[in-house]
């Protein structure tokens, strides 16, 4: 029986957390990228509690004023920040895992999307780490998060399904409890391995040792041919 994987619901009170909207005009929109360059760097240099608007106004070269023009508070520009980086470490899974045209064998595609997946990572350690720290004690940031693994979790899903649809994963496996499996096993060993330094290897070593894992966890195996099957079978044996 195919099971319904329930992640927590948002919390009352918390509802999604809006962007500070777009400026319009080419001054504008330089302004707000200069905020949120500085806000990178405070919060990688200061952590999500000790960072203030002011140090991020003064990074930018802007008064404390101009900051509140973009933005509402510390925590707006760090939701921003966070959704941008959730967004750039998942996107492999869209563009190559969920490929539908792709001719590339799912473990092969596997394989490149770990890389990349830890490649990005690895260059934005220092605010993931910020982020992974905020996560867990602020109700805001964490909610938002959940529902971008949310969306991310039924991506993976509907991919694990397609590939049993095809015959080149273990049909017996739960799509939703192995999709919660593999996207926890992709951030956290990236979390212990690129923020905390609790494990030591090359990049090579950990796109193949968690390639090979996750492959034989699914058991991906080659596309099946139910045409080519049924021509063999009525030609006979060999």
């Amino acid at each position: 029986m195919a099971t319904s994987l329930t992640l927590p619901a948002p919390r009352a009170g918390t509802a999604p957390a809006p962007r500070a909207a777009a400026p319009r005009s080419s001054k504008g929109i330089r302004t707000r990228a200069r905020l949120l360059d500085a806000a990178r760097s405070v919060f990688e240099d200061a952590g999500f509690v000790d960072a203030r608007v002011s140090d991020i106004s003064e990074r930018a070269g802007l008064s404390h004023g101009s900051f509140y023009h973009y933005f509402d508070s510390k925590e707006q520009i760090f939701l921003e920040l966070a959704a941008d980086l959730d967004e750039r470490l998942t996107a492999p899974l869209g563009e190559i895992i969920l490929a539908p045209s792709s001719d590339v064998a799912a473990v092969d595609r596997l394989r490149t999307a770990l890389r990349r997946h830890f490649e990005s990572y690895r260059a934005e350690a220092r605010l993931m780490g910020v982020v992974e720290q905020a996560s867990r004690y602020d109700p805001q940031i964490s909610v938002e998060r959940m529902r971008r693994h949310r969306r991310y979790a039924a991506q993976i899903e509907a991919s694990i399904r397609q590939l049993q649809q095809r015959g080149m994963a273990d049909p017996a496996l739960d799509p939703a409890l192995a999709a919660a499996a593999l996207g926890s096993v992709t951030y956290r060993f990236a979390e212990l391995w690129l923020v905390q330094g609790a494990v030591s290897c090359t990049l090579d070593e950990a796109t193949d040792q968690i390639t090979t894992f996750l492959a034989n966890a699914l058991q991906l195996r080659p596309a099946t041919d139910p045409h080519t099957r049924r021509t063999r079978t009525a030609k006979g044996p060999r």
